[in-house]
């Protein structure tokens, strides 16, 4: 079979996704104080490398193909896609891979400066095996709320064109469990403020997302005239949500930030993804000035409830999530004249759909988090010690520092290994430090709380 300009964009498209995670890591290792930036980098990195090797033997094959009560498909059908050699499906499967990767790595983001990356390296498969696969095959592969499938027929057939429930509800969901679960930073409750160490990383993380998003909302376009929408959309909506997040921002607490832009864009992403193809650009700008000025108010709810969600996933992933998953209820476009939302006259039909999605989603990534996270806590345990929290999670659990100051060129001394890590990290903030090439003058203690 010759190749076609279709099998082109989707690897394009693939290559565009994967970039994603990367980018996250760099969004979220700027967001993070100093001492966690390679950690959060490796949260992201280690996720492609798990979900990269678990969907060639069995994720692919539990999201597609017969299922098991609509639930999972067959785990041994395409094991290790043998059955798909020769096969331009290959290709898809591959860019299945990119949204199982990018979607457990969002979760990292609510448990960041305190988590061991052993725990999370097991959560990482667990998860992806029995929440993802079984949600997206369900919505995606021909499950329960396909088309044909048993609650689409009671209720309705659901629209997530790219994940919003799928990738963003049920991220967000497992965000806000296993923050509850992990527990705050030591901290937190007297200077929750914890803030971002790097900007730029976080600006230039964000711009590598939106790059990305292009091919994660429009690699799935059947036609050019359904691209050209989902272009246009997946341009729009971040655009007009990052402008109101900045103008809620400027309103509550009297200055736009960069943080926000940066913020506001993922909003906007995240609210267009379930809708990208299926609502107009006027409707999309308006998506996006709703996501953004609302996600602004829901991160900072998170003080008031004291929920310690480092990075803000449940309030911009969760939160947009909803918003845009629910709004095709009102907002999503009638095809060959039927149906569509109530905005269109189209009833409450496809409303009904959306919330049934929605409700489903959050109890399995919710229940399904607290098993498995819980397990995990209960077992070998979530969370680094007091001591290696303090020093930093980079020093006590990868034994490097992201920055190295006073001996450019000079390379990187690993900690004394004659001494547990959290020992050896372990050092006062206003005494000199040696660690990771660093050659430091006293600082003063308050500092502590944003390195």
């Amino acid at each position: 079979m010759e190749i076609s300009a279709q099998h082109v964009w989707l690897m394009i498209s693939a290559a565009m996704v994967l970039l994603m995670t990367p980018g996250l890591g760099l969004f979220y290792g700027g967001m993070t104080r100093a001492k966690a930036a390679l950690n959060m980098i490796m949260m992201s990195f280690i996720s492609a490398g798990i979900v990269g090797v678990i969907w060639v033997l069995w994720g692919y094959s539990m999201t597609t193909g017969d299922g098991v009560l609509g639930i999972f498909g067959n785990p041994f059908a395409n094991f290790g896609l043998q059955n798909l050699m020769g096969s331009p499906d290959l290709i898809k499967a591959g860019y299945s891979a990119t949204f199982a990767i990018i979607t457990v790595a969002l979760i990292s983001g609510a448990i960041a400066d305190r988590a061991k990356f052993g725990a999370w390296a097991l959560f990482v498969p667990i998860w992806i095996t029995a929440v993802y696969c079984p949600l997206a095959y369900m919505i995606w592969g021909g499950g329960l709320m396909s088309a044909g499938g048993a609650v689409t027929a009671v209720f309705g057939q659901v629209i997530d064109f790219a994940g919003g429930a799928v990738v963003e509800i049920s991220s967000g969901t497992a965000a806000l469990v296993l923050a509850v679960i992990v527990g705050q930073r030591h901290g937190f409750a007297k200077d929750p403020n914890h803030r971002p160490h790097n900007i730029p990383f976080i600006m230039l993380g964000a711009a590598i997302l939106w790059f990305g998003w292009f091919g994660f909302n429009g690699g799935a376009a059947t036609s050019a005239e359904q691209a050209g929408l989902i272009w246009i959309n997946t341009l729009v909506t971040p655009a007009a949500a990052m402008l109101s997040w900045l103008v809620t921002e400027k309103i509550r607490h009297g200055h736009p930030t960069s943080l926000g832009a940066a913020s506001g864009v993922v909003a906007g992403l995240v609210a267009i993804t379930p809708s990208c193809a299926n609502i107009s650009p006027v409707a999309a700008i308006g998506l996006g000035l709703v996501a953004g000025a609302a996600c602004a108010v829901f991160v900072d709810l998170k003080y008031r409830f004291g929920l310690d969600d480092s990075l803000d996933v449940v309030g911009v992933h969760l939160g947009a999530g909803l918003i845009g998953t629910l709004a095709l209820g009102f907002i999503a476009l009638p095809v060959d004249g039927k149906g569509g939302g109530l905005f269109y006259g189209g009833g409450v039909q496809q409303l009904i759909a959306q919330t049934v999605a929605v409700v489903i989603t959050l109890l399995l990534s919710g229940i399904g988090t607290l098993v498995i996270g819980g397990a995990i806590n209960k077992t070998i345990g979530f969370r680094v010690s007091r001591e290696a929290e303090t020093a930093g999670v980079d020093l006590a659990e990868h034994a490097e520092s992201a920055y190295a100051f006073g001996e450019i060129g000079g390379g990187f001394r690993p900690l004394n290994h004659g001494l547990p890590h959290a020992a050896a990290a372990t050092h006062s903030p206003n005494e000199s430090s040696s660690v990771a090439g660093e050659n430091l003058p006293p600082r003063p203690a308050k500092e502590d709380s944003f390195a």
